[in-house]
């Protein structure tokens, strides 16, 4: 009888154990892809504390169409559009969100009740781009601010999902170091990367990987705050490829532009930091009909 007792007593706790492991915190766990699990590969799912996001391929046809959307022959595997245009057909549809300016179109959504919400100088005058003057900048200074801005530009996200889109880049994160003068127009570093976080977590909750775009001063804490991939424009011809393919691995989408391209597209496919998928396309971003259309891919 004692010899039964201590039989059933050792069963009944290894099965505790057992269940104890199959239950603990590495079981269902999702967390982003650390940058050496970054290269995967195509179709690779990262998790996000939300929803498991599935990330751009690595290989294959990529496009970047915010000018035209446009179906090549041959087809694509990886495509950024506008958020008002149609993802693409068979392939992994990147949708782009101006989530750091104005639209040049939207303009009357930002000014009256929410002109506070755009960026002011010292004189109380709004402050546009230089380089794009038909966009304001947007003022992510408090959490008032950058809950406002998200009730205006998280339906945008959301409806990227909805319209079927895999992904969604956020264009100029990089405000804060373009904007560092209280006279001209102040963006505070740390309240961009704020509303850079709102982005990621409103993304990840819709289901959709989201990509840091540009600002290769900010690729380490852009991973950390919990951006999938990248997306950066000119990196060869800036030499800061290294910045998003030393972070992110091989989830990084290059694109060049003709006019701008100091060595040659040669030059930059045969650069060790490049991004798997890089191409050279036109500033316009035209379709093929237009007789200013370039596009090459390493």
């Amino acid at each position: 009888m004692p010899q039964l007792i201590v039989a059933v007593l050792v069963a009944l706790v290894l099965t505790a154990c057992g269940g104890s492991q199959a239950a603990g915190p590495e079981a269902g766990s999702s967390s982003a892809l650390a940058s050496d699990d970054a290269g995967a590969g195509a179709g690779t799912d990262a998790g996000t504390g939300d929803a498991a996001v599935t990330l751009p391929p690595t290989t294959g046809r990529f496009d970047y169409q915010l000018g035209t959307a446009y179906e090549p022959d041959g087809g694509l595997d990886v495509v950024v559009r506008d958020a008002t245009a149609e993802p693409a057909d068979g392939a992994y549809g990147i949708c782009y969100v101006n989530g750091f300016q104005t639209q040049p179109d939207q303009a009357d959504l930002w000014l009256g009740d929410n002109e506070d919400l755009l960026l002011h100088d010292a004189a109380g005058e709004l402050v546009v781009d230089p380089d794009w003057p038909d966009e304001y900048v947007l003022d992510p200074s408090t959490d008032d601010k950058r809950g406002r801005i998200l009730d205006l530009l998280g339906p945008v996200i959301t409806g990227c999902a909805d319209a079927g889109f895999a992904g969604v880049e956020i264009d100029n994160l990089d405000t804060w170091t373009r904007f560092t003068e209280p006279g001209t127009g102040l963006i505070e570093k740390d309240a961009a990367l704020a509303l850079a976080g709102a982005y990621i977590d409103l993304a990840h909750e819709a289901g959709l990987a989201i990509g840091q775009k540009n600002a290769a001063e900010a690729t380490t804490v852009g991973r950390d705050l919990g951006f999938d991939f990248a997306v950066t424009e000119e990196c060869a011809a800036y030499a800061e490829c290294g910045a998003y393919t030393g972070v992110y691995g091989q989830n990084v989408l290059q694109i060049e532009y003709t006019d701008n391209l100091p060595d040659g597209f040669d030059a930059v496919c045969a650069d060790p930091d490049r991004a798997p998928l890089a191409i050279l396309r036109d500033r316009d971003l035209v379709g093929p009909d237009d007789e200013a259309y370039a596009y090459e891919q390493c």
